[in-house]
């Protein structure tokens, strides 16, 4: 608890660089937005990012798993979101459950999308780093007429 409240203390610097990492690593991936979907503060919303969630689009020339294994050989870590679409989850077979619609947004993320960490301790030089070996590996793979 004492450690606790010892960082509420820097509770606003902590958002604040969080919410600078998370602005440069969208703007620096911008042009890329062919190959990636970028995320999307929703509507009147001020978030506190707690990564950069980032979805490798069906038609790109790679797959999430290439992608993230190039960062994770970069020394750069990645995670995936949670859970995906949970009804695919092996503690839902033989459960009884309700479905809405074709969950086809849930297979995607659960398919395609995962995470960069804006961990407030980043600085300037980590994010162009992890900006640099993202562009690298998406210049590789993309036809050359991209």
């Amino acid at each position: 608890a004492s450690v606790g409240l010892t960082q509420l203390d820097h509770l606003d610097g902590f958002i604040a660089a969080r919410r600078r990492n998370f602005a440069a690593l969208k703007a620096g991936l911008a042009d890329l937005q062919a190959f990636l979907v970028l995320p999307e503060a929703t509507p009147n919303s001020d978030p506190a990012w707690f990564g950069f969630p980032i979805t490798v689009r069906p038609e790109a020339p790679f797959t999430r798993n290439e992608l993230t294994r190039r960062l994770e050989d970069a020394r750069i870590g990645t995670r995936l979101l949670f859970g995906g679409n949970l009804v695919r989850q092996p503690y839902m077979a033989g459960r009884n459950f309700r479905i809405a619609g074709e969950l086809t947004v849930a297979d995607a993320i659960m398919e395609r999308t995962f995470w960069i960490g804006v961990y407030p301790g980043l600085g300037v030089d980590h994010i162009a780093y992890m900006l640099d070996i993202i562009h690298d590996f998406c210049r590789a793979r993309a036809p050359a007429s991209a």
